[in-house]
């Protein structure tokens, strides 16, 4: 079993929410590169009729643009679940000086 550095083996609670935040960050990651491909690629082929070189430019930088944006979700989308975990750090609370404030 998997465990955590903060309470041993993982409930099924916990196992749940991890396999839910991943499907979660898949799909996220998906919509957001066919919303970069629709900008970049269908956009423009749409309004224009652009050369073949144009639209193969646009194919080739759509992709490229596509996959990065779906890394980039998918990781924004886990590593902000892992701060979110129970037994993260909590961020300061600005304005109290004291512990038992």
């Amino acid at each position: 079993m998997a465990a955590t550095g903060y309470s041993g083996r993982r409930s099924a609670a916990e196992r749940d929410a991890i396999t839910i935040e991943i499907g979660y960050a898949l799909v996220s990651g998906f919509v957001v590169a066919l919303a970069v491909i629709g900008v970049v690629i269908a956009g423009p082929l749409l309004a224009f009729d652009p050369p073949r070189a144009v639209v193969s430019a646009l194919k080739v930088t759509g992709v490229s643009l596509a996959a990065v944006a779906f890394v980039v979700r998918v990781a924004t989308v886990l590593w902000k679940f892992h701060d979110r975990r129970p037994g993260a750090s909590q961020p300061s609370q600005p304005g109290r000086t004291r512990p038992d404030s």
